[in-house]
């Protein structure tokens, strides 16, 4: 193998390489948006043309935060969304990516949460060197409900540990992170 040759194979793995971050970093974008409401976030894991399909709901993806935000609130009070196992496979600007998430949700009541368990079905397409999601397919494989009333005990209280916030008051935006008291409340 001639030096150019073993080059322009390193450029495809590298280009391969920072495709995938890039798309996976697309993917937490999204997550981390729903968890914090933070719209914008949110809105720049979509192509301005778009589609979040989450069961019978179907929203452009500028207007799926809108969507997103009032349906989290309706149904919980804190939310996490994770994403594991993911897989993609990336043919010049088109990418198709299935990523599997947990989505935890405590109920309003503070006394229950659920556990959503499924996957996003993802066509992503780099347009003008950004990545972002063309179309998003939502599944659901698993859901369960439990028990959650500890996280209002006196007992859990004590630890004093930082109860995430549905806005910018939550610390992970705190610039630059210190252990100063922030807005952010505790259980």
């Amino acid at each position: 193998m001639t030096v150019e040759e073993r080059l322009d194979e390193l450029e495809r793995e590298l280009r391969y390489m920072k495709d995938r971050q890039a798309i996976l970093d697309c993917i937490a974008r999204n997550a981390r948006g729903c968890d914090r409401h933070d719209a914008e976030l949110l809105a720049s894991s979509y192509h301005p043309d778009g589609f979040d399909e989450h069961g019978f709901a179907v929203n452009e993806g500028p207007r799926y935060p809108e969507w997103a935000n009032a349906a989290h609130n309706a149904m919980s009070q804190q939310s996490l969304h994770n994403i594991t196992t993911h897989s993609c496979e990336i043919d010049g600007d088109v990418a198709h990516a299935e990523t599997y998430s947990v989505g935890l949700f405590l109920d309003p009541d503070g006394k229950t949460a659920r556990m959503l368990a499924g996957r996003y079905a993802d066509r992503l397409e780099r347009r003008e060197g950004e990545w972002r999601i063309a179309l998003r397919r939502t599944t659901v494989d698993i859901l369960l409900v439990g028990e959650a009333a500890f996280l209002t005990s006196e007992a859990f209280a004590q630890f004093g540990y930082l109860k995430g916030m549905r806005d910018k008051r939550d610390v992970s935006y705190q610039r630059p992170l210190t252990l100063e008291r922030t807005s952010s409340d505790r259980w």
